[in-house]
């Protein structure tokens, strides 16, 4: 402890030797990695740890038995004073702002928690107070404030009630409101009240978890129109890393919304069965086509997994046409036979392209099946008029061998006529 500096308990105990809670009390503040400073009710500074020299530049001194008012403005000397008034009711006092001045003239920002310093018979004669250096907690806060400022999406700042304690010009732009109108504002003046049921339910996740993804909210803006937004939110820590509020990110889902709603008629009035499947398989969303080669309700499709419908080899085959539209983004030509309600086995080919959310990252598929019992009928008959051509070549073939051998021998016959014809002594001999 410096050579000047005063006991706590000596403070406490005037007329009482130094025991060994005295010693360890000053042995902790002594030690302490943050500076701390003991002062009476006047604010004049009776103790000092090292930390506070090594923050503030000055000599031992230079600090003990000054007044607090010495190293900062008249302003915080009067909201120190309240806050050493708030000790004496309290015990305690939070988070009070200090920017003492340096001896090399640096202002330097601080927090300021301090409690009751008492006497032996309890009287409040001072206090303890433990400051922060939150220099580099603040360049982290305006490089915050920065990015929030200057972030493309609508970006806001609440306490854990959901009043708005900062937004930026996202924010203003997207509602349409003036920066009074909606500063100090409860979220719950621009979305209905189940919305504001469900934010508060996703405050307590950011409080429980540290982070809320995906959350639907529709604030009405100035001009009255309902926007379809996404939350975002993480949670905003104080210095000692307790929650105390959330930063929420806003992303404007009209033209999404506008897409999805264009994709889900697409989808409706395909002339192809379509269904939408999470990565497991589960399908998700199904077109009246897949109703109608299946035979199956919706109730009977919907949230069910396709290993319902295709075999156990089928279902490895399709989970490994998943993996592949993860990896490329779409699939071709996979081979399904998904049995129908009344029992037959339909020969399908799927063509299965990327489901993403609204991150782009990859959360199912999109498959588009073909019925191939038309086209497999045209090449079984195919393969069958083969046949039938095959036997016909063969009959001919066999056809072509007797007639060509009749041929020769009728020839081979005329031959012999014709030299008969020539040579008729020949014969004549041949009959005596």
């Amino acid at each position: 402890m410096p050579e000047n500096a005063v006991s706590t308990t000596t403070l406490a105990r005037p007329s009482t030797p130094k025991t060994h809670v005295s010693l360890d009390a000053d042995i902790i503040i002594k030690n302490a990695p943050d500076p701390v400073f003991v002062s009476d009710l006047e604010g004049k500074i009776l103790s000092a740890n090292d930390a506070v020299y090594e923050l503030l530049g000055f000599r031992t001194d230079e600090v003990l038995e000054q007044s607090l008012s010495r190293f900062i403005s008249p302003e915080e000397t009067r909201e120190f004073t309240a806050a050493l008034r708030e000790v004496i009711e309290r015990g305690a006092t939070r988070n009070a702002r200090l920017n003492p001045r340096s001896a090399s003239g640096e202002v330097i920002s601080t927090t300021l928690n301090a409690s009751a310093l008492r006497d032996a018979e309890g009287k409040v004669i001072g206090a303890i107070g433990i400051l922060r250096d939150m220099r580099e907690l603040d360049k982290a806060r305006a490089y915050a404030d920065s990015l929030i400022k200057n972030a493309p999406d609508p970006v806001f700042v609440s306490d854990l009630e959901g009043k708005i304690l900062s937004a930026n010009d996202a924010v203003y732009e997207l509602l349409g409101f003036r920066t009074d109108e909606v500063l100090e504002q409860s979220l719950s003046r621009f979305i209905s009240p189940e919305e504001t049921r469900e934010f508060t339910a996703a405050l307590r996740e950011v409080i429980e978890r540290g982070v809320i993804r995906n959350t639907r909210l529709n604030p009405r803006s100035a001009s009255g129109e309902v926007i379809p937004t996404s939350l975002n939110a993480s949670a905003l820590r104080d210095a000692d890393g307790k929650v105390i509020g959330a930063i929420g990110i806003l992303r404007d889902m009209r033209e999404l919304d506008k897409a999805l709603a264009y994709s889900d008629s697409l989808i409706k009035n395909a002339p192809d069965p379509v269904f939408v499947s999470d990565l497991e398989g589960k399908i998700l969303q199904a077109n009246d086509a897949v109703y109608e080669l299946l035979g199956f309700r919706p109730d009977e499709v919907l949230e069910q997994s396709l290993s319902r419908f295709i075999s156990p080899e089928e279902t490895r085959e399709f989970l490994a046409a998943l993996r592949e539209v993860i990896e490329r983004g779409a699939t071709r030509n996979a081979r399904l036979n998904p049995r129908s309600a009344s029992g037959e086995v339909i020969p399908t080919t799927l063509n299965a392209s990327a489901l993403r959310d609204t991150d782009g990252r990859v959360i199912g598929a999109i498959g588009i099946l073909r019925d191939m019992r038309a086209y497999e009928k045209v090449v079984r008959d195919l393969q069958e008029s083969k046949a039938e051509l095959q036997e016909k070549i063969l009959d001919l073939e066999k056809f072509e061998e007797v007639v060509v051998g009749r041929e020769l021998k009728m020839i081979a016959l005329e031959k012999e006529i014709e030299h008969l014809k020539r040579e008729p002594h020949t014969y004549r001999g041949q009959l005596t």
